[in-house]
């Protein structure tokens, strides 16, 4: 798995993921994408069969209660995944690499991200509980 971290992240995630053994992730500044839009952003992703790692979880899988009725990954058949880290604004870095560290956990157990999105949400500043949730992007049909 090659993860890319957005812009709005810490360089540091994807020295993490080295780290982690994901020696092909990168970060958007590094590959020169400093300042892409993220409707520009989506094409590099899955062109490179990125993992995108960002903040800005609406803005690619649209409305948590509706992910895929809006957002950049809305148009994407085929993706290697997607990792939202949710969490206050002027998110530091600290927290930055705890709700990353809990991804790269919840990707140890299953590894397989494709067509999936996974959520890595701080649920309280007070409790400081990391919760992490999968789900099918776009949504699998119903039988």
């Amino acid at each position: 798995m090659k993860f890319l971290i957005d812009e709005c992240l810490s360089p540091e995630l994807a020295q993490m993921a080295h780290a982690r053994g994901h020696g092909e992730s990168s970060h958007v500044v590094w590959i020169g994408r400093s300042g892409i839009k993220d409707w520009d952003l989506l094409p590099v992703v899955l062109e490179g069969n990125w993992t995108l790692v960002t903040r800005n979880s609406y803005d690619f899988r649209g409305p948590l209660h509706a992910p895929g009725t809006a957002g950049q990954y809305r148009r994407a058949e085929l993706h290697a995944g997607l990792v939202c880290l949710n969490g206050p604004d002027g998110m530091d870095l600290e927290m930055q690499c705890d709700l990353f560290t809990a991804a790269l956990d919840d990707l140890e157990q299953d590894d397989d991200l494709v067509n999936q999105v996974l959520e890595v949400t701080l649920e309280t500043a007070d409790s400081e509980e990391i919760v992490t949730q999968r789900y099918a992007l776009p949504k699998e049909p119903e039988t």
